[in-house]
């Protein structure tokens, strides 16, 4: 099993003079802990469910090239960019881009977004659900057909690009790995089974929900004529079950909610850490947690 990072929250003390060299030291500790990936989340305002609007919060795609520049071997993600955001071909061009400059390390993380206010507040148009869906298969048709040598052109309903030009082509081969968030029954695992590498749910649904969605997925896979095996597993971990009873972040029960979320199938482990800006936050990791979980 693989452990990814993921960053929530950037109300770091000092902001916001601290940020940049507190983010360059927490992709080196991540790197050097033995995670294997680092993620930000897509949000301009922070989200309400986890702090304050007016907290302090990053563009990911700036942020994942400071870190790039860290780091040499840690992959970089967004979890997930909203398709509202960014026009596709921009898009495609940006995570391309930080894939060549970081050697080969950059993924694709898509969904259809949700943070109205966030839109509202910057003046970026938020159609109602179903435009975004429709909106999100045509960005990840755009991304093959620009993730691919031969230039053509695409008109769909809502995007039309006269060129797929892409130059220089992506290190990663045949192209940085796509991640389709979202557990949507109806249309997000279809869009997984169809376009995606990899999928994401959050481990809070519990067992049955996510052996639900896994099997969901699966019959998704077998309509599409893709292999279910080549589809990563991803899952943010609940943070409730990684302390322990007096709330304190736990190697047994880091390292236990790992192996029971690998015995539901699932092959990548996300978590969230509290206190990472602090420098001790990776010493557990860095210690046995990580080289534990690598085990499962």
């Amino acid at each position: 099993m693989k452990l990814g990072l993921q960053l929530i929250d950037f109300a770091w003390p000092g902001a916001p003079a601290s940020l940049g060299p507190v983010l360059g030291a927490i992709g080196r500790r991540a790197e050097e802990a033995g995670f294997d990936s680092l993620w930000m989340m897509d949000h301009f305002f922070q989200s309400p469910k986890l702090g304050a609007i007016e907290d302090p919060m990053l563009e990911a795609y700036t942020a994942l090239a400071f870190v790039a520049g860290q780091t040499s071997r840690i992959g970089l993600g967004v979890m997930v960019t909203g398709v509202t955001y960014r026009h596709p071909g921009v898009l495609i061009k940006t995570v391309t881009t930080l894939d060549v400059l970081s050697g080969g390390r950059a993924w694709l993380g898509l969904g259809a977004g949700w943070y109205e206010r966030e839109h509202l507040g910057l003046g970026v148009p938020f159609p109602y659900l179903k435009e975004r869906f429709e909106r999100l298969e045509e960005t990840l048709q755009i991304a093959y057909l620009m993730w691919h040598d031969d230039v053509t052109s695409f008109r769909g309903e809502y995007y039309q690009l006269a060129e797929t030009l892409n130059s220089p082509q992506a290190v990663s081969k045949p192209h940085p790995p796509v991640l389709v968030g979202g557990s949507g029954e109806q249309k997000t695992l279809r869009l997984v089974a169809k376009y995606g590498d990899a999928c994401n749910f959050f481990a809070s649904l519990g067992d049955e929900a996510l052996l639900r969605k896994l099997s969901v997925l699966k019959s998704y896979c077998e309509a599409e004529g893709r292999p279910y095996e080549r589809i990563a597993k991803t899952v943010i971990g609940d943070p409730a079950a990684l302390r322990d009873a007096n709330g304190k972040l736990s190697t047994r029960c880091v390292i236990d909610h790992a192996a029971y979320l690998a015995d539901l199938g699932f092959d990548y482990f996300h978590l969230s850490l509290p206190n990472v800006s602090e420098p001790g936050a990776f010493d557990i990791f860095r210690d046995e947690v990580a080289h534990a979980i690598h085990l499962l």
